[in-house]
């Protein structure tokens, strides 16, 4: 079965996606863009509704998965959250004009990660 959401940030952080959300959804971690754009390109027959990204990654950042999501039309449907610490307006604005649904900055708290995720999932 594939996961519901799929995260992608470093461990810390995706500890803390994993224990705010798994008791309501289906939660599926890695480490890196990279493995995440493998992720959804093998689970191409049951994808995740949900896609949390950080922005700074090693081997490929969140903004590249997003453009390759944004590329293929099979992923578009999936809803994508850009997690990350960098808020400036500029990165916002360039998260959203390559398709993210959502943008949330660190530091935040589990019930507003919970809060973006849940409402769009129902």
């Amino acid at each position: 079965m594939s996961a519901e959401i799929l995260a992608a940030d470093d461990e810390d952080i995706r500890e803390m996606i994993d224990v705010s959300l798994s008791e309501e959804f289906d939660v599926e971690t890695v480490k890196d863009g990279r493995e995440a754009w493998e992720y959804l390109e093998e689970s191409s027959d049951s994808l995740p509704k949900a896609v949390i990204l950080d922005v700074m990654m090693p081997e490929m950042d969140g903004l590249s998965v997003l453009d390759h999501i944004g590329e293929n039309d099979g992923l578009q449907d999936i809803q994508v959250i850009m997690l990350t610490s960098r808020s400036r307006e500029e990165d916002i604005v360039r998260a959203l004009e390559a398709g993210a649904d959502d943008f949330l900055a660190k530091p935040f708290n589990k019930s507003e990660l919970y809060g973006r995720v849940q409402q769009p999932l129902q």
